[in-house]
């Protein structure tokens, strides 16, 4: 007799597009990442204000010349379509008409997540190329800041760690200061 260990069932992206046309998802906070379909936990009140905090100071320091994309898709591998709290892309409004490919600056609010998103998410980002990738962290207080490595193609440097300061984002003319992300 054989023996096999089961195997994990990777999604499709076609097939999570259809599951949620039937309902499967109803009701929850999920991202197909890496064939997975992720339940996210439900928001809590500092994640959602400080989502409202990040977009308002991030649109400040970016041109009109980009869109932002709150918790919403993005199509970035054959088997991921990560909803990100933030995604700033290149083009108008009007000129975004698909889920983009890439984004100039991707943020991430973390609470219960912080662990998924340093690790998972930043890897996924990396994967794809995103050469700007925040993390608010709510429960440090401090925003941290990943960036694609000279050294290393597709993987990020150490995290720069800020508190109080200020940052430019690598597609901005100018910087936002971390207490304005912050709630």
């Amino acid at each position: 007799m054989l023996l096999q260990e089961p195997q994990v069932r990777r999604w499709t992206k076609q097939e999570y597009h259809q599951a949620a046309e039937l309902g499967w998802f109803e009701g929850q906070r999920v991202e197909l990442i890496e064939g997975e379909v992720i339940e996210m936990a439900p928001q809590k009140d500092a994640h959602a204000f400080a989502l409202r905090l990040a977009a308002g100071a991030l649109q400040q320091v970016f041109s009109k010349d980009f869109t932002f994309l709150i918790q919403m898709p993005l199509n970035l591998a054959p088997n991921s379509e990560p909803e990100p709290d933030i995604a700033v892309v290149k083009g108008s409004l009007r000129e975004v008409r698909e889920h983009p490919r890439s984004a100039e600056l991707i943020v991430e609010i973390a609470d219960t997540s912080l662990l998924h998103d340093r690790r998972r998410k930043a890897q996924l980002y990396a994967n794809a190329g995103i050469a700007d990738y925040w993390i608010v962290n709510v429960l440090e207080q401090v925003v941290e800041v990943y960036r694609l490595s000279d050294v290393q193609p597709l993987q990020y440097a150490s995290p720069q760690v800020f508190r109080g300061e200020r940052i430019q984002p690598l597609a901005a003319a100018s910087e936002v200061s971390v207490d304005d992300l912050l709630p």
